[in-house]
């Protein structure tokens, strides 16, 4: 077989497509002209107190890093840290909730690592691939773009509730319901229409990550809060001031490059700086297809829906209260 710098002389295999210049989603390695390899990984201590819940929300969110740059995941390796003298029945648990999460995906858990901790931790890493001409980066968004977003948000904000013991059983349940739903179905439509940049909603709110977006595409994000829909209990929550302590830390480092309503008040702007686990993919889509897209992805079961608009502007983020 011929070698591949002899068919595209042009080109040169393998290499970095994505790696440390510049904040993405996940790194991703070319290895012929048409295959790139994505790679990622994340693990953290539990956010829910029931084990297989935990584990099916810690893969769902490990994959969707795969998903938010267009690709599909293929591999995973369990990632543990556990302590010596907790019921390893729990660790099982767990495990299965990781384990059948991935098997959802289409993905092989191919073996992992595990260490001995005071606080349990769980997560994957996980290798997938992606056509490397259809890799979906943060930084396409254009002026005139619709901003989607497919997941409700209060994720932090419940999760942080149940821990102070005042969430209701029913709101928990539908919260753990958003943050193990994949993002396969919805990263698959954006693959189907011209989505031009896209991200995962995780630790650093939709504040930060639409920042990202915004600053990497060279562009403003004009959000409307009243579109924003939310979690079943997060804004009465919010407005007893259930937040865990990243809303601080993101509010902090963020709110120099955010321009914000001042009639909206506090425990608002706070949900917007939530940290989220598992959250849903924004998405900047041409307006022209924006309501096709939507259409598409609420029929696909997705929470989807409109929160604003690409504009002008040196890379900040606009929120408004119409």
């Amino acid at each position: 077989m011929r070698p591949l710098s002899e068919i595209f002389p042009q080109a040169s295999y393998p290499q970095v497509l994505v790696g440390l210049s510049e904040p993405d989603d996940a790194a991703v390695y070319q290895v012929d002209d048409e295959r790139a390899i994505i790679s990622t990984a994340d693990f953290f201590p539990p956010v829910v107190d029931d084990p297989y819940d935990f584990g099916a929300i810690a893969a769902a969110n490990a994959l969707s890093d795969v998903y938010a740059m267009g690709g599909r995941p293929l591999m995973a390796i369990n990632l543990v840290a556990y302590p010596d003298d907790l019921d390893k029945g729990i660790l099982a648990e767990i495990l299965r909730g990781g384990a059948e999460k991935a098997q959802e995906a289409g993905v092989v858990i191919a073996g992992g690592h595990s260490i001995s901790d005071a606080e349990p931790k769980y997560g994957l890493s996980v290798t997938g691939e992606v056509d490397a001409a259809k890799i979906i980066r943060k930084s396409g968004a254009r002026t005139g773009d619709r901003l989607v977003l497919t997941k409700a948000l209060g994720t932090g904000v419940v999760t942080t509730a149940l821990k102070r013991g005042i969430a209701s059983s029913d709101i928990v349940r539908t919260a753990v319901q958003s943050m193990s739903r994949l993002n396969r179905a919805a990263s698959e439509l954006a693959q189907a229409y011209d989505v031009r940049a896209m991200t995962d909603i995780t630790g650093f709110g939709l504040v930060g990550h639409a920042l990202e977006m915004a600053r990497l595409s060279g562009v403003d994000f004009a959000l409307d809060f009243n579109l924003i829909r939310l979690l079943p209990g997060a804004e009465a929550y919010a407005k007893q001031g259930v937040f865990p302590g990243g809303m601080d830390r993101n509010l902090e480092y963020f709110a120099q490059w955010v321009d914000m309503n001042e009639s909206l008040p506090e425990h608002a702007q706070g949900l917007l700086y939530d940290p989220q686990t598992s959250g849903g993919l924004l998405m900047a889509i041409a307006s022209e297809q924006a309501d096709a897209l939507l259409a598409d992805l609420r029929a696909a079961g997705e929470a989807a829906f409109t929160l604003g608009e690409v504009v002008a502007g040196p890379g900040k983020l606009r929120v408004a209260a119409s």
